[in-house]
């Protein structure tokens, strides 16, 4: 797909490159199934980039619009998933 991520501007070049592999994830979710612990040690590492709910939320909403994939769905997904599980959406 042909779209650009919600980046911010405050982030390092490396917090940019871990924030694009989680939403690389979200999508692998979406697209074919992901390991759930790897996704969550991804989210993990996006909530130490965007500890804020509100920001994580309008991120989340930028993602989905462009993307048509939601991390809320998906991360609640693995949330409710057992560890080793693979997360498909």
């Amino acid at each position: 797909m042909e779209y650009q991520y919600p980046i911010s501007l405050d982030w390092n070049t490396q917090e940019i490159i871990e924030v694009i592999k989680f939403f690389e994830m979200v999508e692998m979710a979406y697209e074919r199934g992901i390991d759930r612990d790897q996704l969550m040690a991804a989210y993990r590492r996006f909530k130490e980039i965007v500890p804020s709910k509100s920001e994580e939320k309008k991120i989340g909403n930028e993602f989905e619009e462009i993307s048509g994939y939601s991390i809320y769905r998906t991360m609640k997904a693995a949330k409710e998933s057992p560890a080793g599980a693979t997360v498909k959406m």
